[in-house]
């Protein structure tokens, strides 16, 4: 007891020097000359409404008052204190005066409208503060009164969501902008194109055929990877992720920060296999070992040293894999940032939509709702990030019904918001699956006509693009290697492919 005594005695005098009580940030001066401003010239409302809204105001009767005479304008009257007295509440006290006296002392005692943006932006900053004081105090007492079931790290994430939303809505230099800004960016990406190996625009997925089609992976695009299963959707995602890692070359810019001029650092977020087994897929494709092989032991000499070596070179690829199942969109989108700001991002890779979670915040929604927050956060992703975001689907069973197994943009499964939020579907088909499952009795002129076919299709895949907002859809035809999932590019008639190890 005596213990405590001492350690209270000892803290007392610092206790003495803190304030009991520290207001919140905020400017009643700034307040008033905004709304006076407004008051006597409407066209000062114009000014700020684009991002002020009442509750970023401090003082509960100044929400009242802007919110009222922004009611008034957008319906195209005036707001003076003389319309706007009808709408407050007429028995109001302010420091001894009436509504309608503060009003008219609030349009007496205004300045010009040219500075009614820089008093909405200190409204608005310091509602940001308050803002930012009440996401720590929540961290604080959570932290303080953790439930058993909530985990460190989960508090972080959701401490991570919070603030960037409160830096999402924490702009106010959005709006229009000349059109010669957006056409001064669009002819910066054709320089880089022009300047680049291989005249993209964006980064190469090392499939020569696909580039072509499609000029790269864009920055900011949300692509969709989609199949039945057996097609190897996770294997062309694999391989596409490899390749950038591959050629990754960076310049530090001016700032100190390194920015990739080739290829890029890649975060593979893996839900559905372990990190282990994509390593192994990886490689496979790259040695030219099958997967089995590997696992079961059953390699050379020979074979183990390319796998040493193949292995030493892989350490060394700004390739990051996230294995955890069960992922939240919100999770995901902190893990992302936090790549971005920590090694640095241009390639993001989903394995696949259906095995993330939404928010949930909304307990009632049915599975189509979770996809479409969960694939609207991912297009949002990639704006904010401005790096490609290639995510896998799944396709409906309905495929399987029909003679031409050839996905459409109707076989997603709940379709509508995937579909509607990507720039670019593209579906993997192959058709020697279908045919190595229907083979008829030997000795048959079926028998006959099913080998024909299975030689025309042997080592051959579509990749089917059904959407594509910045360039042509159709088929890209490539070489595919079952035994060791790789793709590659599909060798002219009368040319051996080139095996890439």
């Amino acid at each position: 007891m005596a213990l405590i005594d001492s350690n209270v005695r000892k803290l007392a005098p610092d206790a003495a020097a803190t304030p009991a009580y520290r207001s919140a940030p905020h400017n009643i001066e700034a307040e008033q000359s905004l709304l006076g401003a407004i008051l006597v010239n409407n066209d000062a409302f114009y000014r700020v409404s684009d991002f002020l809204e009442p509750k970023h105001f401090f003082e509960p009767l100044h929400q009242t008052i802007y919110e009222t005479a922004a009611s008034l304008i957008r319906m195209g009257k005036v707001a003076t204190p003389v319309t706007l007295k009808t709408f407050l509440p007429a028995d109001t006290d302010i420091g001894g005066m009436t509504v309608s006296q503060y009003l008219a002392r609030l349009a007496a005692e205004a300045t010009t409208i040219i500075n009614a943006q820089d008093y909405g932006r200190t409204v608005y900053d310091l509602c940001l503060r308050r803002d930012l004081i009440r996401i720590g105090e929540d961290i604080v007492n959570v932290a303080f009164d953790a439930p058993v079931d909530f985990a460190p790290r989960a508090q972080i994430e959701d401490a991570e969501r919070q603030l960037y939303a409160l830096a999402e809505t924490g702009r106010y230099d959005g709006g229009f902008q000349r059109f010669s800004q957006a056409l001064t960016v669009a002819v910066d990406m054709a320089a880089k194109a022009f300047q680049r190996d291989g005249k993209l625009s964006g980064i190469s997925t090392g499939l020569r055929d696909l580039d072509s089609k499609m000029g790269g992976l864009q920055p900011s695009d949300l692509i969709i990877v989609a199949g039945r299963p057996g097609m190897g959707k996770t294997s062309l995602a694999t391989n596409i992720a490899y390749n950038i890692a591959r050629a990754y070359e960076g310049e530090v810019q001016a700032d100190g920060t390194i920015k990739a001029v080739n290829g890029g650092a890649v975060g593979f977020f893996s839900c559905e296999m372990s990190g282990e087994q994509l390593a192994t897929r990886i490689l496979a494709e790259r040695t030219g070992i099958p997967s089995s092989s590997i696992r079961r032991g059953g390699i050379t000499e020979m074979d183990f040293e390319k796998i040493r070596d193949c292995s030493i070179e892989l350490q060394s690829l700004p390739f990051y894999v996230d294995e955890t199942g069960g992922l939240s969109i919100s999770q995901l989108t902190a893990r992302a940032r936090r790549l971005k700001r920590q090694k640095g991002l241009d390639l993001i890779v989903i394995d696949y939509i259906q095995l993330l979670q939404g928010s949930g915040k909304r307990g009632n929604d049915n599975r189509v709702q979770e996809i479409t927050e969960i694939t609207t956060s991912l297009k949002a992703l990639a704006k904010e990030l401005n790096v490609p975001v290639i995510a896998l689907s799944q396709l409906s069973r309905q495929v399987e019904s029909r003679d031409d197994k050839r996905p459409q943009l109707s076989d997603l499964r709940e379709s509508g918001s995937i579909e509607q939020d990507a720039d670019v579907v593209m579906f993997v088909y192959r058709e020697e699956y279908y045919l190595a499952n229907k083979e008829p009795r030997p000795g048959t002129p079926e028998h006959e006509k099913w080998q024909t076919e299975m030689g025309l299709a042997h080592g051959k895949a579509e990749v089917i693009i059904g959407k594509q907002r910045h360039g042509p859809t159709g088929t890209v035809e490539l070489h595919f290697e079952a035994s060791v999932t790789r793709f590659g590019d599909l060798a002219p008639d009368g040319q051996v492919p080139d095996r890439g190890y």
